[in-house]
């Protein structure tokens, strides 16, 4: 069999393309509902339509596609549900900002329906781009079956739940603390605030106790909220004021009179251990004030300007603005104290950057605990595990101190909540389809609610939704509950919490039996990635390459503000000086598996990425040499030979490799059964590298070559065809799930049975075969391999030429050691370049160097006539003496509190490895210098 040839260079560029056609074109990414097979079933975290794919769904998705490959090679009947999320607030930002840039105008200008046909437009647009991304990363989604959280049958199965949970007093309308996004015009949820200390100041006021000449002092980093001030709470157990519980102080500036109360929730260490009681404007002061009794007054209006009934002279100013006067009329009136510098907690929006303010408004809310309790239970009992494990405590902290859900938002794109007010008797009539008449009265006068539903409450039904319900379809019958969930653990509570309530509670199973919780991608410094900083590493950059004018000329669009431009071309410089070179999808995949670790945190560079882009060249050099050297090789036959055990006759080298092979598939078989899908790259990383390539190819060499004068090559030429084209297919099998594209290539054009499938992806992965196991082959090829190390090391220690064939002389005490040594001599021979002398022990050889292996052998390496002694040793006293320049800079920053305290744990464990390694570098160079004399 003649076989084809790989080209010299690996071009991604050409091959990615080409098979990514191949395989949507033959439909190996659809699974069927109906087919007989174990169904394997996982839903896509829906990217949100507002942007392009990141290395945050790179990471995701590539750990999902592993997963998905692996079981749908292992006969599963594998889905993976593509899909984009409509993310409500996140379009509303961008197309008001686009609004008000191009046309000056805001939505209300334009009207909710034209508003929603630019969105709908602009979802196209966008959603498509990301789908056609998530192709070129190689992720093997069920498009036939994609998605959209505003779809028809999203629609549908969001008003029926709505319904469902409101006919369920699950869901209520009230009026109750929010947080108001006062530049989007909407609530937002606790989980979409960013709360961080700001510099401000923090202020005591002195509010006069009625009827003596005492005060009572407040301390606040809010004093514009005084005017909506209805007490001042004490603890209980203060001593200081337990006598004053009941009596009233004066509330400046406003005329008004407002009572002490006690309440448990003041920290009597906090400043006077008195504090201001605001129950419209902060959320503990409302809890306080509904067990305490006191009345909530609004001050703060929708636009974050001062309102009535706040005194007539703040009416209109911001918050800011009124916050500089109110201090200034405090301080002329005697009340203000003592003023602090204080770090202020302060939310901000996460998508308008605005500062949030505590509201109390009437809002839609989901009735939480009911459904919490089930899903917590769901986890206690096993129904559901967290991998890493240490994250169930994070979902069980934040379930079991669950708050209701706000639900409604005040946006237009989105899915509007399906309630109706009446005009005639004000009854609302929630329902499935467009209500035309009132529940109550009868009546036609109907007004739809103008709210939305939380982007959130769509999600949360996701994984059941997208399989049809509420409808009985078949893909919900095979599909649902989803084997696993692959995604960051900054949605616990956003998405999995909210998916775990809903699953439970409409479909009465959990939506996923595991949750595996990626880490999250950080630059090389561990800093999150970010346009303004310069630092972010774009997929399709690392895919297809970028030069530096490229990413330099994106932040004029990505960076609108000039400094912090300039702050960030500046870092792309620094970063990226050479622009980021092409390296394939395949590179980036193996690079995000292979890091993707138990840790918190992936440190991404693009040299890393370049590292692992060596290794697919290394693959490709690899099945190049193979295939240059398989013509005439009988697949069929061989494999019929191997497995019906006639008489082969392999070398120590065939044994060993082939039994190699079967241990690596054992070891990544339950390497990504239990999701450590760095074990599996990395077993694979070192399986190809330093032993197929390292080892069996070179052992393998001498017998695949063809004899010079044209006579028939040996027996064992059709053994090393055999085996190295097995060992290869086998591996490319193992390997395809991380890196599709470049197997597939290879795997094409490899000779191999007649009876496997089209493509590769389809093959079936491979498993441990226990009669290729050979551990007496595995014990005496590690023997060969440590000697072989061993004089290596010698050479390299002493700067022989590697073209060199220099006498050595070996020494080993066990007969049986001896015997299988003297056995396999030529093999070491030949990898390390020696001639060997073969003793059971032997005296002192002067002008010698030595190298111990293990408790086994001694190997001594006469060095008269191969090195210069005298240069040697300068040179090795100046490499001791860089070793002891780099242990002494790492030993000082190691020895630093600081270092220890701010740097993550993966960084100091880093720098500990490479002061190991140098203190043993500085060791053998120390001995080396030792035996020159």
């Amino acid at each position: 069999m003649t076989t084809a040839a790989l080209s010299k260079q690996y071009d991604p560029s050409d091959v990615e393309p080409r098979h990514l056609r191949g395989w949507l074109d033959a439909g190996y990414f659809h699974a069927d509902a109906a087919s007989p097979k174990v169904p394997f079933a996982i839903t896509l975290p829906p990217p949100n339509v507002t942007g392009s794919l990141h290395m945050g769904h790179a990471l995701g998705s590539t750990l999902q596609d592993i997963l998905i490959r692996w079981r749908r090679m292992g006969s599963w009947n594998a889905m993976w549900m593509p899909g984009t999320d409509h993310a409500s607030i996140a379009v509303h930002v961008l197309l008001e900002k686009d609004l008000k840039n191009r046309e000056q105008k805001s939505r209300h200008d334009l009207g909710r329906d034209k508003f929603l046909e630019r969105a709908w437009v602009w979802k196209e647009r966008s959603g498509n781009r990301i789908v056609e991304q998530e192709k070129v990363m190689g992720f093997s989604l069920d498009w036939e079956r994609d998605r959209f959280t505003m779809d028809e049958v999203s629609n549908k199965a969001v008003r029926e739940a709505f319904v469902r949970l409101y006919d369920e007093g699950l869901i209520y309308r009230a009026k109750r603390m929010i947080n108001w996004d006062p530049a989007s015009q909407t609530v937002v949820s606790d989980l979409e605030v960013d709360r961080a200390e700001e510099k401000g100041h923090l202020w005591e006021l002195r509010y006069p106790v009625v009827g003596s000449d005492a005060v009572i002092v407040v301390a606040t980093t809010r004093p514009e909220t005084m005017l909506g001030d209805t007490g001042v709470a004490v603890h209980p157990d203060d001593e200081r004021y337990r006598h004053l519980v009941g009596q009233e102080v004066e509330l400046p500036l406003t005329g008004r009179r407002i009572p002490i109360v006690a309440d448990t929730f003041v920290d009597p260490a906090f400043g006077s251990g008195a504090v201001k009681v605001t129950p419209a404007h902060d959320f503990n002061d409302y809890e306080c004030s509904q067990r305490c009794g006191l009345p909530a007054i609004q001050v703060i209006d929708a636009d974050g300007k001062m309102c009535a009934p706040a005194p007539a002279a703040y009416v209109g100013l911001t918050v800011e603005q009124c916050r500089t006067q109110i201090v200034a009329d405090l301080e002329a009136a005697g009340f203000l104290g003592l003023v602090k510098d204080h770090a202020v907690p302060r939310g901000r929006s996460q998508r308008s950057g605005a500062v949030v303010e505590p509201m109390l408004m009437e809002q839609w809310f989901v009735k939480t605990e009911p459904l919490a309790a089930p899903a917590i239970a769901a986890v206690e009992s096993g129904k559901t595990k967290f991998v890493p494990e240490l994250w169930t405590k994070t979902y069980m902290h934040w379930m079991t101190n669950i708050k209701d859900w706000c639900i409604s938002r005040q946006l237009w794109w989105g899915h509007r909540i399906p309630a109706w007010y009446c005009g005639a008797c004000a009854h609302i009539t929630v329902s499935r389809t467009d209500a035309t008449t009132c529940g109550g009265c009868g009546g036609a006068d109907l007004r739809q609610d103008d709210d939305i539903l939380d982007t959130w409450f769509s999600s949360g039904l996701w994984p059941f939704s997208t399989l049809g319900w509420p409808d009985k379809s078949r893909d919900l019958t095979t599909f649902y509950p989803n084997s696993v969930l692959v995604t960051g653990p900054d949605i616990i509570f956003f998405w999995v919490a909210r998916m775990m309530m809903m699953g439970l509670h409409f479909m009465g199973k959990v939506p996923f039996r595991t949750v595996y919780l990626t880490s999250i991608v950080t630059d090389e410094n561990g800093d999150k990635m970010s346009k303004t900083k310069g630092n972010v590493i774009d997929p399709l950059d690392v895919i297809h390459g970028a030069t530096i004018e490229q990413l330099i000329e994106r932040t004029e669009n990505d960076v609108p503000d000039p400094k912090n431009r300039d702050a960030a071309q500046k870092n792309i410089r620094k970063n990226f000086a050479k622009g980021v070179p092409p390296m394939g999808a395949d590179a980036l995949r193996f690079t995000l598996a292979a890091l993707n670790t138990s840790g918190r945190y992936i440190r991404l560079s693009v040299d890393r990425v370049e590292g692992y882009r060596n290794f697919i060249n290394k693959l490709w050099n690899a099945s190049r040499f193979a295939l240059m050297n398989l013509d005439g090789h009988d697949a069929d036959g061989f494999e019929s030979q191997l497995a019906g055990k006639q008489q082969l006759s392999l070398t120590l080298a065939d044994r060993w490799i082939l039994s190699r092979l079967q241990r690596v598939a054992t070891e990544v078989e339950a390497a990504l059964e239990s999701f450590r899908f760095s074990d599996a790259a990395n077993a694979l990383y070192q399986f190809v590298w330093h032993e197929l390539c390292d080892w069996y190819i070179e052992l393998a060499k001498p017998h695949l070559r063809l004899p010079h004068d044209g006579s028939p090559p040996s027996p064992q030429r059709k053994v090393a065809q055999g085996v190295l084209a097995l060992v290869l297919e086998r591996t490319l099998r193992m390997l395809h799930p991380i890196i599709p594209f470049v197997t597939e290539e290879i795997w094409q054009k490899l000779p191999k049975p007649a009876h496997l499938p089209a493509s590769l992806m389809i093959t079936v992965y491979p498993r441990c075969e226990d009669p290729l196991v050979d551990a007496e082959a595995e014990r005496e090829m590690a023997l060969v391999q440590e000697l072989a190390v061993g004089v290596r090391m010698l050479r390299s220690t002493y700067n022989v030429p590697p073209s060199w064939s220099v006498p050595v002389e070996v020494r080993i005490a066990d007969d049986a050691t001896r015997a299988i040594v003297d056995r396999y001599r030529a093999l070491i021979e030949n990898s390390a370049r020696v001639t060997m002398n073969l003793q059971a022990s032997g005296g002192p050889v002067p002008g010698s160097a030595k190298e111990l292996v293990r408790d086994i052998a001694e190997i001594v390496m006469p060095l008269a006539g191969l090195i210069d002694v005298a240069a040697e040793q300068a040179r090795i006293a100046k490499d001791i003496g860089k070793a002891d320049k780099e242990i002494a800079a790492l030993e000082k920053k190691l020895a630093n509190p600081q270092f220890l305290e701010r740097a993550p744990e993966e960084v100091v464990a880093e720098q500990r490895g490479r002061l190991a390694e140098e203190q043993h570098r500085k060791h053998r160079l120390e001995d080396a210098l030792a035996q020159l004399g």
